[in-house]
């Protein structure tokens, strides 16, 4: 994966989580959840790119998230 661009999204190979890129912290990507909370750092090669449908899907679940609340 090359160096993913801050607000893009992107997943966590570790966790499966899909995530947003906010910056760079050493040789650390910083992802936040989409639902909001705290930052992690994770190494590049542990990364990539949300697909279409990943992101899609995060997205309606956070949108259906705060609709419920």
């Amino acid at each position: 994966m090359t160096r993913p661009k801050v607000g893009s999204l992107a997943v966590d190979k570790r966790t499966g989580e899909v995530a947003e890129v906010m910056g760079y912290e050493g040789p650390y990507v910083q992802l936040r959840p989409l639902r909001g909370g705290k930052e992690w750092d994770v190494p590049p090669e542990e990364l990539r790119d949300a697909d279409p449908s990943e992101a899609l899907s995060a997205k309606v679940a956070v949108a259906n998230g705060r609709w419920r609340k």
